[in-house]
């Protein structure tokens, strides 16, 4: 079986310690923010990217990009 086959066998539900974002809206950082910030002040928990709320694995292009994106606005979030 293939990992992301596993991945979907384990995805149940969003729940509060699990969020599906089926892409990453870099016009609206605020959307996701939110939920890191709601995680970072809680018990914690895993956002998935490219998975969208039916837990079908969407996928996203070019991963490095994605990464260097999500932290260039964490940080820049950071910092107000």
């Amino acid at each position: 079986m293939k990992k992301l086959e596993k991945l979907k066998i384990n995805l149940v539900a969003e729940t509060t310690e699990i969020e599906f974002k089926e892409n990453i809206e870099y016009n609206k950082p605020k959307s996701w923010l939110k939920t890191v910030s709601a995680f970072s002040n809680g018990i914690g928990g895993i956002i998935y990217f490219g998975v969208n709320d039916n837990r079908e694995i969407i996928g996203l292009d070019d991963i490095q990009k994605h990464i260097e994106k999500i932290s260039e606005n964490g940080k820049k979030a950071r910092r107000k």
